[in-house]
């Protein structure tokens, strides 16, 4: 009894130990077909993975999805292209099973998504619900700017086709923008301190380097969605269009408080305050429910009609109400912009630097910081010298600018060259001795710059 025991547990050994060496065996023969896209010979041995050995190596499901995207590039029939799109899927799904934590859900289902809607695999809806599905499962990890893209395109779409509202539209982009800006705040705030590192002629590390470059090029890549979701909403969102649309529902819709909000916004962001039914919306809005955005509007319009000091309460009212950082970016951009056209640069440099901390992307709130440092470089400084150093200092903030928003990139290279052409320049720097010396500024601006070490 005991040497059958023992035969068996023999038995069972020596078939484990084949089983690991068959798939050790498959994935060898499958990762080296793959790597020379031999997919052909790659899927025979693929296909004993998956069913014998699914949790092998996360290499199957990396090397797969590259496999099935060339079988779907290359099926010769609709009927073959749809089944490797379908496995192309399941593989995925596998890949999310078997390695959770070496898989981000969010890039999966862009991938699944992505595949569907350039394939063109099922309804416009059922493609939207794939896009859907990314936003309610993992959108703070929805970061594929051609994935952002295709998912308000088909609901740009799905509104041209008549099969769903100019509303409907609208939410989307909402949605789609909100979420390209927050992948946008991650990055900024990423290479931030890098970029202050950079100009205070401090050296990066490799790691830094790279966190820099790739940083920057999905800034630019946003960039460039913003602007072509922007293209696709196009004159469906301009003031011609939006004025008569709320006029004619305004009486049935004024007690309606999410349509209010809804029309307000719009009517904000295309800049419609002028029209009476800005006012119409917003005193209805506020009668109903006071909010964050209906004292930004009131603000807005007792800034229209001059009253400043009132303006100045109802946006620092929206500030504190206002509870998602992009929106109270923007209140407070307007509330440092209030300031400094009153010429209270330093107000204005506070609440410009608030509108920053809530949304780092911001580039345009460097430029101006550096607009005020150039117009204060007479008032700052004891020397000439020192005066003219300020312009360094407006320089540095330029420059930012155009790195954490590129779409500024080449306003903010001129406006920074600009200002290095009235600093002091490399003969002064060496006729006053200052080549690597620090210089402070106890006016207003409170701050202190390197000067350039030729």
């Amino acid at each position: 009894m005991k040497s059958k025991v023992i035969l068996t547990l023999t038995g069972l050994l020596f078939s484990f130990s084949l089983f690991a060496q068959n798939c050790g065996a498959n994935l060898s023969l499958f990762s080296e077909s793959a790597k020379v896209k031999n997919y052909d010979n790659a899927y025979t041995h693929y296909k004993k993975i998956i069913e014998v050995c699914p949790k092998e190596s996360l290499v199957t499901y990396q090397y797969g999805a590259k496999m099935f995207e060339h079988f779907i590039e290359n099926a010769e029939t609709e009927e073959d292209k749809v089944k490797y799109v379908e496995k192309f899927i399941e593989n995925q799904n596998m890949r999310l099973e078997h390695f959770p934590n070496k898989t981000k859900k969010a890039k999966v289902l862009s991938d699944i998504a992505k595949v569907k809607y350039k394939n063109k695999i099922g309804t416009l809806e059922e493609r939207l619900e794939a896009f859907e599905a990314i936003v309610e499962e993992d959108a703070d990890n929805f970061v594929d700017p051609v994935a952002l893209y295709a998912y308000f395109r088909i609901a740009n779409t799905l509104n041209d086709n008549g099969e769903r509202d100019i509303q409907f539209l609208f939410d989307k982009y909402d949605e789609v923008i909100g979420l390209i800006e927050t992948q946008e705040n991650k990055k900024a705030t990423q290479v931030q301190p890098l970029i202050e590192k950079e100009q205070n002629q401090e050296d990066l590390t490799s790691r830094e380097k790279k966190i820099m470059k790739n940083s920057e090029i999905y800034l630019r890549n946003y960039n460039k969605i913003k602007g072509s979701v922007n293209s696709l909403l196009g004159s469906k969102a301009d003031c011609e269009n939006l004025i008569p649309m709320y006029n004619k529902d305004f009486e049935a819709k004024k007690g309606d408080v999410q349509w209010l909000k809804n029309a307000a916004s719009r009517l904000f962001a295309k800049e419609c305050t002028d029209d009476p039914i800005f006012f119409k919306v917003v005193e209805a809005q506020n009668d109903l429910k006071p909010s964050a955005k209906t004292a930004l509007y009131l603000g807005r319009l007792a800034q229209k009609n001059g009253n400043m000091s009132k303006a100045l309460d109802y946006y620092n009212q929206s500030a504190e109400l206002e509870d998602k950082p992009a929106d109270k970016a923007r209140v407070y951009y307007n509330i440092a912009e209030t300031y400094k056209n009153k010429g209270s640069f330093s107000s204005a440099r506070s609440y410009y630097r608030k509108a920053l901390s809530q949304k780092p992307s911001m580039g345009v709130v460097y430029l101006r910081i550096a607009e005020m440092y150039a117009k204060s470089a007479n008032n700052c400084g004891n020397t000439t010298f020192e005066k003219r150093g300020v312009y360094w200092l407006a320089a540095d903030y330029a420059n930012r600018a155009g790195r954490v928003d590129p779409s500024l990139k080449s306003t903010a290279s001129a406006t920074a060259e600009s200002y290095r052409g009235r600093a002091p320049q490399k003969s002064d720097i060496f006729q006053e001795g200052m080549a690597g010396k620090t210089i402070s500024y106890s006016c207003w601006i409170g701050e202190s710059v390197k000067v350039p070490n030729f």
